[in-house]
Order: C-alpha cells, then sequence, then structure tokens
C-alpha cells in the first residue's frame, strides 16, 4: 500500500523541472581555483572573484558547469580581464554582481534554480544579479581597454618596487636555498597551471623522452604533471591549490614563504609527514621556480603555462605579476617558451614518411632475395623447411 502523499516529492521534482531558467546542485566556493577541483558537470557555481581571469574562466568551462553566479564585478573596468567572455563563448549563464548574502542563503550541495539573474532556493528568491549577454560584456571589455594605460603604469611602479625589494635575489641570487635535486647543466621543464597547459605538455612528449629533463611543478602544476604520466622530481609553490598526492609522490618540496619568514604552506607539509625546503619572496611561486632552476645551473628552462604577454600578466589581475615580468628577463638568455619548443623540436620524419620507408625497405629484399642466387637458395631452404613442417603436422594426426 502507498503511503498518502509519497507522490509529492515526484510532484515536486517535475513542477521545478517544469519552471524556466537552470536548475541544478550548487557549488559554492569564495575562491574559484578551489572550486573547481569538486566540482561536476551540470552543477552551478556561486564564486566571489573580482574580474574573473582566464584560467579561471577555462577551468569553470573545462568542469561542464552549468552556470556561474558571481557575487563580486566580474568586469571591475581595471583591465580587460578574459574569463567573463570565455565563459559567455562557451554558452554558460554568467550572473554578475549578486547579492551579497548568497554564500550566507546558499549551502554546498542545495538545489538552486537560475532564471534571468535571479537565484531561487525551494521557491524563495534568495539573490539577484546581472545576468550578463555577449553584448554587455563586449561593452564592458571595451571599457576596460580605455583604461589599459592606468594598469599599466600601476604595472611600471610595481616593477620598480619589486626591483628595490629584490635586487639582490634578482641580480645576485642572494636567498635562493640549497637543493638536493641536481640541476646543473641539465634542462628543467617548469609546468604552471596556466595557459593551455595540457597542450603544451602533450607537444613536449618527444621532447621529455629524450632529452629527460628536470620536471618542476608549480603548486597545481605538479598535478598536471601526474595527469600527463609524469612524476614531478621538485614542487614549488604555498602549496594551497595541489593535492596531498601530488605532495606524497616522493617530489622534493620547495614552500614560497613571505620575506618575513611566514611559511603558510610548512604546515600542510608537516601534517603529511615531509620535509621542505623554505624559498623567502615576493614574488609569485612561478617566479621562485625559475630563479631556483637559474641558480641551480640549468642549462636550459622550459616553461609551460607560464605568463609570458602584458595581457597574460595583467590578466591575473595580481599587482605582484611584475615581478614574473623582471624575472623571465633575468633567466630570459636560457627560458623558452612550452610553445616556441613545440615549434622548434619536431620530428623530421612523421609516422606516415617512416612507415613508407619501412615498406619501401621490405619490397627490396623481397625483390632481392628472389632475384639473387643466394637469394633462391635461401628461399628454396624455407620451402624444404615448410614442407617438412606441414609433413609432420600431418603425421601428428593422421
Amino acid at each position: 500500500m502507498k503511503v498518502p502523499g509519497s507522490r509529492m516529492p515526484g510532484l515536486r521534482a517535475r513542477k521545478v523541472a517544469d519552471l524556466p531558467g537552470i536548475t541544478a546542485v550548487a557549488r559554492v566556493d569564495r575562491r574559484t581555483k578551489r572550486l573547481t577541483k569538486r566540482l561536476q558537470p551540470g552543477e552551478i557555481a556561486i564564486i566571489d572573484h573580482v574580474d574573473v581571469d582566464r584560467v579561471s574562466g577555462e577551468a569553470l568551462v573545462a568542469c561542464g558547469v552549468s552556470a556561474v553566479v558571481n557575487v563580486a564585478a566580474g568586469i571591475s573596468g581595471r583591465y580587460p580581464n578574459l574569463g567573463p567572455q570565455i565563459l559567455i563563448e562557451a554558452g554558460v549563464p554568467f550572473v554578475d554582481n549578486a547579492t551579497q548574502d548568497l554564500f550566507e542563503r546558499v549551502k554546498d550541495g542545495d538545489v538552486v534554480r537560475i532564471h534571468e539573474g535571479v537565484v531561487y532556493l525551494d521557491g524563495d528568491v534568495v539573490g539577484k544579479g546581472e545576468e550578463q549577454t555577449p553584448d554587455a560584456v563586449e561593452a564592458a571589455m571595451a571599457e576596460a581597454r580605455a583604461g589599459l594605460a592606468v594598469q599599466i603604469e600601476a604595472f611600471a611602479v610595481n616593477t620598480m618596487e619589486y626591483v628595490r625589494g629584490e635586487g639582490k635575489l634578482l641580480i645576485d641570487g642572494v636567498g635562493v636555498p640549497d637543493i638536493r635535486t641536481p640541476m646543473e647543466g641539465r634542462h628543467v621543464l617548469i609546468v604552471v597551471r596556466g595557459y593551455h597547459y595540457k597542450e603544451d605538455i602533450a607537444t613536449l612528449r618527444p621532447y621529455i623522452r629524450e632529452y629527460r629533463p628536470v620536471l618542476v611543478g608549480v603548486d597545481g602544476g605538479a598535478d598536471a604533471l601526474l595527469e600527463a604520466g609524469y612524476l614531478p622530481d621538485v614542487i614549488v609553490g604555498d602549496f594551497d591549490s595541489v593535492s596531498n598526492k601530488a605532495l606524497g609522490c616522493g617530489a622534493e618540496l620547495v614552500v614560497h614563504a613571505y620575506r618575513d619568514g611566514r611559511a603558510p604552506g610548512l604546515e600542510r607539509v608537516h601534517q603529511l609527514g615531509r620535509e621542505a625546503v623554505i624559498f623567502p619572496s615576493t614574488g609569485t611561486s612561478e617566479d621562485i621556480a625559475m630563479l631556483l632552476a637559474d641558480d641551480k645551473g640549468a642549462e636550459l628552462i622550459v616553461a609551460v603555462g607560464t605568463h609570458g604577454t602584458l595581457e597574460e600578466f595583467l590578466d591575473k589581475g595580481r599587482s605582484g605579476m611584475a615581478s614574473t615580468f623582471l624575472t623571465r628577463l633575468r633567466v630570459g638568455s636560457k627560458l623558452i617558451d612550452a610553445k616556441g619548443v613545440s615549434r622548434l623540436y619536431r620530428s623530421r620524419i612523421s609516422t606516415p614518411q617512416l612507415l613508407l620507408l619501412v615498406i619501401t625497405a621490405l619490397i627490396t629484399m623481397g625483390v632481392a632475395l628472389f632475384l639473387s642466387p643466394i637469394g633462391q637458395t635461401w628461399l628454396n631452404g624455407m620451402q624444404d623447411f615448410w614442407n617438412a613442417f606441414i609433413f609432420w603436422l600431418v603425421g601428428l594426426f593422421s
């Protein structure tokens, strides 16, 4: 016997599904890169991200997110950040400048509905925002480009401040710690989980196979190496976006610390029972990985997913990216971007050409055996052997 009212959940589910908009499980986190680690396809992401950058936009799209709700300004106008445009072009609804108390009213795992910029929970309105359109995003980007000169000026000021504060580190290598991983005279491959890192690693497989460079993962770059089937030799970073699996893979750990010696990532390392080298610097983890390889005598530094253009520097939205600009100048004589390597290091013989060469060689050998006296003798011998084998096989079953 059915319990009275037992059909209500199913009826309610059908009614919710019939409502306009997108209904899905919400994943809530103020840090986008932390959210993308647990975001499943079809879910709704609720974030707090001023100036959504390109890496975050691509990560959200790669997760298969059904919609994104941002309680901050996705394009603040400081610079033309690329994240919102990537979301819109991928067909992902993007609600911007939403109600700030969404983080208090919506819990991780709640089923919410989004329609025309309004967020519903159990039929109640819990937040509102501005649903972005391609035209709105393009207008905001154009306005941000108009003020780009101000950001370039700020970038230059920060560059000078970094030179004053880290001049000895940049010029003389003062403060670079000792590590046990040998790099002298070797190639070093530094992987940052940034722009097109998966494609870059894929193009470098022949290079990695032949040169066997020292593999350095910068935070989540260590996981990128593991996903590609490689074991990192060194992991550098503050360890806020790297998995426990990567930290426990046996690689040497270098913790990025503040100039005063504070290293928030060191506690996590100790909790895992590992030891680490501390590298204090006001730059980024990407910077100290390059400086470490350069100081330890690397012959060549190959960069994957790092920042190389002005647009990429500004797209991170951090004034500290000026340090990366200076670091690239410092190690520039031995630094090569992965995309450059994929164009330079390319097999001279393609697979079809190699296959044609093998077939041609086999045909040539066959013709030589058939026409030469030695070949005739060898073929006759093979024929006698085959006849003897057939005779033996027939006798075995007769």
